[in-house]
């Protein structure tokens, strides 16, 4: 299949570039520097990108993922999360090619008791889950949307890298403790994203590795692995965070994966297997 992907040095969509090149597909990278420059912002850029490349499927990695940053500027969050996927979108129409968005879980507002499911209500919270639910709003009910959490990978930031670097140079971790969330490893995403692309299932999918934990956990299983005490490692709760996040986070994060589950699209593993596998790759490289 011919396929593009948004946003493709980013540390998601790097890895699905790569993944889909293994498998055999004729695929493309488009970003702002990519081997097809295209700022999502730019209508124009999009369509001449997505009319050059002609492709038959689009997964739209590309986003502004900085959660605090985005509370402090909405007008630069909606144009790229929420403006740049309606353009890709339309210019994915004007060639009938099937758009695979990747959401998030920040377009839940975190009370719900249980795992969020599929067809529950969206509630953002905040200025990036709202621009990011505004993105799945523009697209039509023919293309695919496939919300994820917590992402880690070898490439780019995620607090697997943070908790190593910080483990480094300081005695004592302090990670809140009464925020839970599904960690999902890019390794194990990219793969699913495609198969459910390649399918062209539409409608909304929840794609994440199995297992729910606090980044308080998180993070002690992170020095663990690295065979470091995890008892450096100490709890807080978000409201006595110094200084305090802009951005107000989901207390409960974690997605159910029902609707692929429906399917019999694989389930993605356990996370603490891809834990420990991006651990000794960051260790290889001299992170932590």
């Amino acid at each position: 299949m011919r396929i593009l992907v948004t946003g493709s040095t980013g540390m998601l969509g790097r890895e699905v570039v790569e993944h889909a090149s293994r498998g055999g597909h004729d695929v493309v990278g488009t970003s702002r520097s990519g081997e097809v420059p295209a700022d999502i912002t730019d209508r124009d850029q999009v369509e001449r990108a997505v009319e050059r490349v002609h492709p038959e499927l689009i997964i739209h990695t590309a986003a502004w993922t900085a959660v605090d940053d985005c509370e402090g500027d909405p007008e630069r969050a909606t144009a790229v999360n929420a403006a740049g996927t309606e353009h890709v979108g339309r210019a994915a129409d004007r060639i009938g090619a099937r758009v695979l968005y990747v959401s998030t879980d920040h377009v839940f507002d975190g009370t719900k008791a249980s795992p969020y499911v599929e067809d529950d209500r969206p509630n953002p919270q905040s200025v990036y889950g709202t621009s990011k639910l505004a993105g799945e709003r523009a697209l039509g009910p023919h293309h695919t949307i496939a919300r994820t959490s917590w992402l880690a990978g070898l490439h780019g930031s995620s607090t697997v890298r943070t908790v190593l670097d910080l483990a480094r140079r300081q005695d004592t971790l302090t990670f809140v403790d009464d925020q839970i969330g599904n960690p999902t490893f890019v390794a194990d995403l990219a793969p699913a994203l495609l198969e459910l692309g390649v399918a062209g299932h539409p409608g909304t999918f929840h794609l994440t590795n199995v297992g729910t934990v606090s980044w308080f956990e998180l993070a002690r299983e992170v020095l663990a692995a690295a065979g470091l005490d995890p008892e450096r490692v100490r709890p807080i709760a978000t409201s006595g965070l110094e200084p305090p996040r802009a951005a107000r986070r989901p207390a409960n994060a974690a997605l159910a994966t029902t609707a692929s589950s429906h399917l019999g699209l694989p389930v993605l593993p356990p996370y603490r297997r891809a834990l420990e596998e991006l651990v000794a790759q960051l260790q290889a490289r001299g992170v932590g």
